[in-house]
């Protein structure tokens, strides 16, 4: 049986619901519970669950809804009273919290003497003007918040840019600025190598991947994904690339980037011909073919760029990294073929991401093993899903687009949605694998083997021919720490490849070669 309770006008962040959401699940005689901001797109997802009632149809974007599946109704009504409670029930402060609370900026200034970064997490439509107070005070801005204006933006920009400070974002949720992780970021080595990335993802892998082949990062700088449109023109970018170059502690500079607009490609390959340090630049389905400067290394994936990174980072010749990527091809080939040799057919695959750049980097990837692949977020139109939550042929989604995310918790932090996926993907005759990402670090899922190994085990359950093959983006000293995830992944049967770039090689390889047989 399924119950409802809306509560009218009542708001609560993202990450509170889908605690409150994990302790329901807990509850004996609770099959599914949904505790969520009853926004289209919620509504949308709660459907796919099976918990969407006429009460929740009717609720409305600012309304709060909590639907309980349980096995009786008495666990349901002990289910809604438990929701109840949770949401009502204030928070612990830390000891001697109320002593350190700032009671504004200027008092948070005060506080802090020689602070000389601010990270803005607020409403959208506040954003803005408190970022302008920031910069007006000196500091260099890290805006994590999202829906400012895209004027809004440029005007902040050019104003950092006059002041020489740096303003990243909009929406930017990574950095790691003297070697302090910033949101979502991973725990790298220090070291020479010098990061501006229009992608949060992609530039947690790109460190991610050069700390563990034992080289380091001396800063890793976001600018927001829209930086690089024709509206701003990659005044971040730039901005970034210029401190770069002036940084003694960075020998070498890395960018990364979906494509910029053609305009705006022209400022950023004009900037790194006056730099006079090696570049290496992955602009992901865009490669610069065209010879910059002598030490210009431009690279189709993430993996290759991280990998001419290193070796240009510790010195070594820059032909290595192709023989670094080769050695993983073959590992990743004789993995393909006792995997292929396994299954009486060959289908479809479907990868179900956390990461918006490792969906991008997918669609570059695969097509050329398996065919087209469609997506909610494709490079190119005509393969766009109609339905995201309905995938068809091979298909790749990000579930870190709007439609996911509005009054949810960003999926890198709740697993909740790709799990349910996880398992009914798996319920399909016609999917013969499952492509995933893992990816660890400061602001992400704590516990990722908890949450993500019981839908795995009833997915091979439920198809006994499934693949599942996975990247973990992270380091040995990040929170969750890597190799401890790798091995209860490995051990629940998943194959899993160091970087996302070896995953969808892996996958793509399995699915082409069990259509030869």
């Amino acid at each position: 049986m399924i119950r409802t309770i809306i509560k009218k006008g009542a708001y609560f962040d993202s990450v509170s619901l889908m605690q409150v959401a994990k302790k329901l699940n807990a509850l004996d005689g609770v099959i599914d519970s949904a505790v969520v901001m009853a926004t289209k797109e919620n509504k949308g997802i709660i459907k796919a669950s099976g918990l969407l009632t006429p009460e929740i149809l009717k609720a409305g974007d600012s309304d709060l809804a909590i639907a309980v599946s349980a096995g009786t109704p008495e666990a349901a009504e002990t289910a809604l009273k438990a929701a109840d409670e949770l949401l009502n029930g204030k928070p612990a402060q830390p000891a001697g919290a109320a002593d350190r609370k700032a009671a504004g900026l200027d008092d948070a200034v005060r506080m802090l003497d020689g602070a000389n970064l601010a990270v803005i997490s607020v409403a959208g439509r506040f954003a803005g003007a408190l970022a302008a107070e920031c910069l007006e005070k000196d500091l260099n801005v890290m805006l994590f918040s999202d829906n400012v204006p895209v004027e809004t933006e440029l005007a902040l920009k050019r104003a950092a840019v006059k002041k020489g400070l740096l303003l990243m974002g909009p929406d930017c949720g990574t950095a790691i600025i003297n070697g302090a992780p910033i949101a979502f970021a991973n725990s790298v080595r220090r070291g020479n190598v010098g990061v501006v990335a229009a992608s949060g993802t992609g530039l947690q892998e790109v460190t991610a991947l050069i700390s563990n082949e034992g080289a380091g990062i001396s800063q890793a700088i976001g600018t927001g994904g829209r930086d690089i449109k024709l509206e701003i023109g990659a005044l971040t970018l730039l901005q970034g690339l210029r401190m770069l170059a002036a940084d003694p502690a960075t020998e070498v500079l890395l960018i990364v980037s979906k494509p910029p607009h053609p305009a705006v490609l022209r400022k950023i390959t004009a900037e790194i011909k006056r730099i006079k340090k090696p570049v290496v630049a992955v602009f992901l389905g865009g490669e610069i073919k065209e010879k910059i400067k002598e030490d210009f290394y431009p690279a189709k994936t993430l993996e290759e760029a991280a990998y001419k990174a290193v070796c240009l980072g510790k010195g070594w010749k820059i032909g290595k990294a192709k023989e670094m990527i080769y050695d993983l091809n073959l590992k990743a080939g004789e993995l393909a073929k006792k995997e292929a040799a396994k299954k009486r057919k060959s289908s479809c695959l479907r990868g179900l991401y956390s990461g918006g750049t490792f969906v991008s980097e997918a669609q570059l990837i695969l097509p050329e093993l398996i065919g087209p692949v469609r997506s909610n977020a494709p490079l190119d139109k005509k393969w766009k899903l109609k339905d995201s939550l309905k995938l068809s042929g091979h298909a790749v989604i990000d579930l870190g687009e709007d439609e996911f995310t509005v009054g949810r918790p960003h999926p890198m932090i709740d697993f909740s949605l790709r799990n349910k996926m996880i398992v009914s993907e798996a319920k399909k005759p016609e999917v013969s694998a499952l492509l995933l990402d893992v990816v660890l670090g400061y602001g992400s899922n704590l516990k990722p083997l908890e949450d993500i190994l019981p839908p795995i085990a009833e997915a091979f359950v439920l198809n006994r021919e499934l693949s599942i093959v996975a990247s973990v983006t992270g380091t040995e000293t990040d929170p969750q720490g890597r190799s401890k995830v790798v091995r209860g992944l490995e051990a629940a049967g998943v194959l899993v490849m160091p970087s996302n770039a070896g995953a969808c090689r892996l996958a793509g390889e399995i699915i082409r070669l069990s259509a030869k047989r």
